[in-house]
């Protein structure tokens, strides 16, 4: 069965985005991202990054390997307020998201890949239907801007499944639901 599985960068105090440029890049990191995209045959975004994407990604073509797997591949996106999608290969999820999940999950392939989309990675995570959490965790304080789990997010039990620390001090670690 396939994984609906997360990946996106973070500050030591949470920061999910703002300022923008604040994320370190290197080759350790850039064969993490490729063996994710290698992995996964399937996009699944929320509403904002999907309309922040849909913008971005077309217009690069195909010369980056980022930009060719974001507009060659199926994407699904969540959202309630969106009633068409104009970005290639894009379907629109329905109101049930658990058994819009579990229909995609079920299909032959390889991983749905949540590239950004912090606060649908949240929700999922919360619900206990994202079945791998991947953060870049970057040595850096942001001091304000969006955090993946804000202050009155419920518990969520993960177990730390991978791990490896950078040369340049960043740290990838993986993460799965904690099996009770």
């Amino acid at each position: 069965m396939r994984k609906i599985v997360a990946g996106l960068a973070i500050s030591l105090d949470g920061v999910i985005d703002s300022p923008p440029n604040w994320m370190m890049s290197n080759a350790e990191m850039e064969e993490v991202i490729q063996t994710g995209i290698a992995e996964s045959d399937a996009i699944l975004l929320g509403r904002n990054t999907y309309v922040e994407f849909a913008r971005m990604w077309p217009g690069m073509g195909e010369t980056f390997p980022m930009a060719a797997f974001m507009n060659n591949t199926p994407k699904y996106v969540v959202s309630s307020t969106l009633t068409s999608l104009d970005w290639s290969g894009s379907t629109l999820l329905g109101a049930d998201l658990t058994d819009e999940l579990a229909k995609l999950k079920a299909l032959p392939g390889k991983n749905i890949k949540i590239p950004g989309s912090p606060q649908l990675v949240r929700s999922l995570v919360l619900a206990g239907l994202l079945d791998e959490l991947s953060l870049m965790i970057h040595p850096i304080v942001l001091g304000s801007g969006a955090r993946l789990f804000e202050a009155k997010s419920e518990r969520a039990d993960l177990e730390l499944v991978a791990s490896k620390t950078f040369e340049n001090g960043v740290i990838s670690v993986t993460y799965r639901p904690k099996q009770a």
